[in-house]
């Protein structure tokens, strides 16, 4: 039997990524996601949203600059990704906080975080209010990842990046775990 429950946000499962801009003053500013996910194959975007009704620094730093970065935390960062997804940019800097690095993006003006080993290079497509948040299209123009979490063929290992997954019911962060099946896979045994 099924029950039904209170309205809410939830995506199961759900990313932890970390938004990051350069400030009016190109100042390097980031801010940890729950509200991201792709949107496009062509071109490849993602979007993102961050809450407008809290005074959110990285969300005014990406509608200045309309450029961004997405980075994806490893498990091993946890603790920094749930500061930087706490403390304000407008109070302190989160980076040098958690003594991470920055360097600038290759193909905009973006700072890439160093300590997180795959990260997206941005443009803004598009720009949408929607209720509380401000959802941002970007569209990826490079994507930059060490080469521990590639495979033998050169491409993004998930299991080697081993990515940070968060529940916004339980205020829970998550590693994933073992792969189960292989996608377009397993349910060829359905078709007739």
């Amino acid at each position: 039997m099924k029950v039904n429950q209170k309205p809410r946000t939830m995506m199961f499962p759900a990313p932890a990524v970390v938004a990051s801009a350069y400030d009016e003053d190109g100042k390097a500013d980031c801010c940890t996601l729950a509200f991201a996910t792709m949107c496009s194959h062509r071109p490849p975007a993602v979007m993102i949203a961050i809450n407008t009704t809290l005074k959110r620094k990285t969300l005014k730093s990406i509608l200045h600059s309309k450029e961004f970065a997405v980075a994806f935390p490893s498990v091993e960062h946890v603790a920094e990704t749930d500061y930087i997804g706490t403390a304000s940019g407008y109070d302190t800097d989160k980076l040098a906080d958690v003594g991470f690095t920055f360097k600038n993006a290759e193909m905009v003006n973006a700072p890439i975080i160093n300590e997180y080993k795959v990260s997206l290079e941005c443009k803004v497509m598009h720009i949408a209010e929607v209720g509380s948040h401000t959802q941002i299209t970007g569209e990826i123009v490079n994507v930059q990842a060490e080469e521990d979490v590639l495979n033998e063929k050169g491409r993004i290992s998930f299991e080697k990046l081993n990515p940070l997954g968060y529940d916004d019911v339980s205020h829970t962060y998550f590693e994933i775990g073992e792969p189960t099946e292989r996608a377009f896979k397993i349910g060829l045994k359905f078709k007739k």
